[in-house]
């Protein structure tokens, strides 16, 4: 892999040319800066930029009154190499806050497409309904240990209106929710996100993880994507490394909240 021209797509693809999340969201390009707009309860923030040390910070102070003026709070996807070198400080002088740093890893799809089941007793199941979405989060809240009400509304949501761009799955030892997974497809690009992959504390280390990576394979390679994209945690880098998945860039989520912010 090319990593310098995998970054570089993914730059294209998934952030400079980004597309709405849902029917009623949008996404606006402006001043060096692609920013996304969601809909009723969906995601604001910026996704993309293309700044210099001499106007960042003025770009930066025009997102901030935008969505001050929706009176949203929004989110600066930022990446290890966006420019200026010091967006990141700027960010944080601005009033945003950094979330935990994760790492843009990537992978061939062709790479995981490998006979790896789910222990004796698990099977992966999809989710097409309300039930199958209340067995995800419950396997959710039980790996991560936090509540999974975020996770409810936007599978629910996009299962309603966008089935073709979501694969939602669940593992159950026997009718026991104990690993959940999601797949997000953006057509007409090349990168399947994989989001989730969350396993019960005592299910953990038997190979469900890998399961549901390779199942989300499968399912990406007869859909025509060529990539898979993982924003890694600490936890998941070493095990996504093992199995092929290469470093890229790091990520971190920039918060900022109207009342919380500097004016």
């Amino acid at each position: 892999m090319d990593h310098a021209a995998v970054l570089a797509l993914y730059d294209r693809d998934m952030r400079e040319g980004a597309r709405p999340e849902s029917s009623d969201a949008r996404v606006e390009r402006t001043g060096g800066v692609v920013r996304h707009v969601g809909g009723e309860g969906g995601w604001h923030g910026v996704l993309w930029s293309d700044l210099g040390a001499l106007d960042a910070d003025a770009a930066i102070a025009a997102q901030v009154a935008y969505f001050a003026g929706l009176g949203a709070e929004f989110e600066w996807k930022h990446y290890g190499h966006d420019r200026p070198a010091d967006l990141g400080r700027r960010l944080s002088a601005a009033g945003f806050t950094a979330e935990p740093e994760e790492t843009l890893m990537i992978g061939e799809t062709g790479d995981q497409l490998v006979d790896a089941a789910p222990p004796q007793g698990v099977r992966i199941v999809p989710v097409t309904d309300a039930a199958g979405v209340e067995l995800m989060v419950a396997a959710n809240e039980k790996a991560f240990g936090h509540d999974g009400s975020f996770l409810r509304d936007l599978v629910l949501a996009r299962l309603t209106a966008a089935p073709d761009t979501i694969v939602a799955l669940v593992a159950l030892a026997g009718d026991e929710p104990v690993s959940s997974a999601r797949m997000e497809l953006i057509p007409g690009t090349r990168f399947a996100g994989l989001w989730g992959g969350g396993t019960t504390p005592e299910w953990r280390g038997r190979g469900i993880y890998r399961a549901l990576i390779a199942h989300r394979a499968r399912i990406a390679a007869d859909r025509g994507y060529r990539y898979l994209q993982v924003d890694a945690s600490d936890q998941s880098r070493p095990i996504l490394e093992r199995l092929g998945f290469a470093a890229l860039t790091t990520t971190t989520p920039y918060l900022y909240t109207p009342s919380a912010g500097v004016s």
